[in-house]
């Protein structure tokens, strides 16, 4: 198996598959916002995008400093969706958007109903729309099903904010080594299959073994984490890809300077992700970081992946 020449720059990125901004007038968007990075960044580039945006966070989930760069921010608790959609109505809100990762392991703790205490429209969205199965896809959808009861409309984040999705091409230094892409190739085709069944997005490989795989409930940081606990000789690769028919409306899979401080410290080096397909949380302080440690971060594209590595 062999990598394109001296590994130069990668293919030229698809056309049809560039990030474009679009078309989008100026908009008062409501935020339904868990926790991590994501839903910070969103709000400041929809700022500097010239949209003023709404943000409701889930309490003890947001992180405090979402307070500070919205234009008005309440906090709802998880389980109150009626509570939630009181909110947007008095906001004005043209759209709803989602970002942030939701903790989803409250719902498996002793005595969930009295710990949640839900209000009717969230016992009506989980009976009436979520009952059939509890995927995170399932879920999300029944949410949304329940805000369109009230005639609330979820767009992508990335609408509004294209910028913040991983270009193609490499974005570090180092980049992988000939057995390294033997084990992107590997892991691609793994974490595809995974991500058809909605049961994770991620995959990590070591010399064509399977060391760990994720997400459901444990999220990505989790999973390497038991990756390098179970792979001691550490050189490990992480491959994470969207699934093959992501809803764009959310769990778009999503990458930050705390991945890759993960994967420095599990023995990961190597980072493979779809490019146009995942978030990247400020890129630059990403790149800095992975260099520093010498971890190699590459925003591939399964149609190309077959010509980066032939058999």
């Amino acid at each position: 198996m062999s990598v394109l020449q001296d590994q130069r720059d990668l293919l030229p990125f698809p056309q049809d598959l560039r990030v474009e901004s679009e078309q989008t007038s100026h908009c008062h968007l409501g935020l339904l916002a868990g926790g991590g990075r994501f839903p910070v960044e969103f709000v400041r580039a929809a700022n500097a995008a010239g949209h003023s945006v709404f943000g409701l966070g889930v309490a003890g989930m947001v992180s405090p400093e979402l307070e500070d760069v919205c234009d008005d921010f309440r906090v709802a608790p998880l389980a109150r969706i009626g509570k939630a959609i009181r909110l947007f109505k008095r906001a004005g809100v043209d759209r709803i958007v989602m970002a942030g990762k939701i903790e989803k392991t409250v719902l498996y703790q002793p005595f969930r109903w009295l710990r949640l205490i839900p209000d009717w429209r969230t016992l009506h969205m989980w009976f009436c729309y979520a009952n059939e199965n509890k995927k995170d896809d399932n879920i999300l959808l029944a949410v949304i099903r329940e805000f369109e009861r009230d005639g609330f409309g979820f767009d992508s984040a990335l609408q509004y904010v294209p910028e913040l999705l991983v270009k193609h091409g490499f974005l570090t230094t180092r980049k992988p080594s000939t057995k390294q892409w033997r084990d992107i190739q590997f892991g691609w085709d793994l974490a595809r299959k995974m991500g058809r069944l909605a049961v994770g997005q991620t995959v990590v490989v070591n010399d064509t073994a399977v060391i760990a795989v994720g997400e459901a409930f444990e999220g990505t940081d989790r999973c390497i984490r038991r990756a390098g606990e179970l792979c001691r000789r550490a050189g490990f690769t992480v491959v994470k890809v969207a699934k093959p028919q992501q809803d764009m409306r959310f769990d778009v899979p999503t990458i930050g300077v705390e991945t890759i401080k993960t994967m420095h410290q599990a023995g990961g080096r190597v980072l493979a992700i779809e490019a146009g397909m995942t978030i990247i949380l400020e890129p630059e302080e990403v790149a800095s970081v992975a260099d520093r440690f010498g971890i190699s971060i590459v925003a591939v594209n399964a149609d190309e992946l077959s010509l980066l590595v032939a058999a």
